[in-house]
Parts: structure tokens; sequence; C-alpha cells
């Protein structure tokens, strides 16, 4: 039951950096998605969008790839500065970011293009520069449906297998996050581990869908 609970932990924290990052990167691409527009907007959005139906074994592999220790990010990492991101904590998250970032990304998307653009104008009319008009006016009239996405992508980083058992591997205390502890107690024949292990996931993701659902627009807390 300690390594449960050590596995608890360590899903948390992945989950948790994951959210972190694409809090910034999710949403600073959706406010671009949604507001510029450039040859190519259509193709950029659909392959940013793949980690949400790609198989994640093979997302899995496509960086392995990219991140591997053969790859052209991890070959550079690693010959300049001594960095491995496979079968490591850093590893474990990427992976979880990669597969909770579209999530986040068309949530932040659709709330931005619900605004009413003349709420922007406005505002820089007034005097605001761009930026303050983004953290002052665009973020918190889009708040609700990035708050939303950010809770679904915390679920999603947190019961994340596929990717991270192909980049991070299983070693129990550093990247052997709850679904896989949970693959592992199964295979091991500890049913009651795998029990305990279960329960801590489907109430994490019951409390979050229900979270996400009184940020839907027009619903109100019952």
């Amino acid at each position: 039951m300690e390594a449960a609970w050590v596995a608890l932990s360590l899903s948390l924290k992945v989950a948790g950096w994951a959210t972190l990052l694409n809090a910034v990167l999710g949403i600073g691409v959706a406010w671009a998605l949604a507001r510029l527009r450039f040859p190519g907007r259509d193709l950029l959005d659909s392959l940013l969008t793949l980690p949400m139906v790609l198989p994640p074994t093979v997302l899995g592999y496509y960086l392995l790839v990219l991140i591997g220790r053969n790859g052209p990010i991890g070959a550079f990492l690693q010959q300049h500065f001594g960095i491995t991101l496979i079968f490591s904590f850093t590893g474990a998250v990427i992976a979880a970011t990669v597969v909770a970032f579209p999530l986040v990304m068309k949530s932040a998307r659709a709330a931005f293009e619900t605004i009413d653009p003349q709420f922007e104008k406005a505002a820089r009319v007034l005097g605001l520069s761009p930026l303050a008009v983004f953290f002052r006016v665009t973020l918190p009239l889009a708040r609700r449906g990035i708050l939303a996405g950010l809770l679904l992508a915390f679920a999603r980083a947190l019961g994340e297998f596929g990717a991270t058992l192909m980049v991070a591997g299983s070693i129990p205390g550093r990247t052997q996050t709850l679904s896989i502890a949970v693959y592992e107690a199964v295979q091991a024949g500890e049913d009651a581990t795998a029990n305990v292990l279960v329960v801590i996931v489907s109430a994490t993701c019951v409390a979050v869908l229900l979270a996400v659902g009184r940020l839907a627009p027009g619903r109100s807390p019952a």
C-alpha cells in the first residue's frame, strides 16, 4: 500500500506540472488560433489536436523519436547538457503534457472565440496596451472555458498510461504513475492494491467532471 501512495503522489506531481505547462502553452496557442489569421492555421490546429485522437502508443513512439537518445531533441540535450529525458520524471511530464494539450487548447480557443471583439477594441481605445487588454479583458472573459479545459487536462494527465509507459517506463518512485501502478498490480495479482488505486483514480475523475459541469456556460450550482 505504501507503493500505491507513492504512485499517487507522483501522479499528482506529473499532472500538476503538465497542467501548469498547458496553462501557458495551451492558452497562448489558443489565443493565436482564435485571433490571428495566417496561412496553414487550420492545418496547424489539426496537427495540435492529433494527441487527442492518436493511439497513446503511437504518440509515445513519436515522442521517443523526438526526445529519445537518438532523436534530434534528445541527442542535442544529451550531448550539450547531459540531460536525458526518457525514463525520467521529466519524460513523464512531457508525455502527460502532450497528451492533455488539446483539451486546454480546444477549450480555450472556443472561449476566446465567444468573446465580442468590441470589448477588446474599447479597451484599446481607452489606452490599454495589447498585453493589458489580454490580461484585464480577454482572459477574465474566457476564464470559465479555460478553467474547464485545465481541469479536464489535469484529469487526463492523471490517468495517462500508454505514452508515459513508452517514454518514462515504470520505475517505482520515479516514473510509475497511478495508471501504470494499476497495470503492474493487476499483472502481479495484487488485487487489493489495484482496487484502491482504481477507486482513487475514479473518484478524482468524477470530482473533476462535476467541477467542469459547474463551469459550463449557463449552468448554476444545483
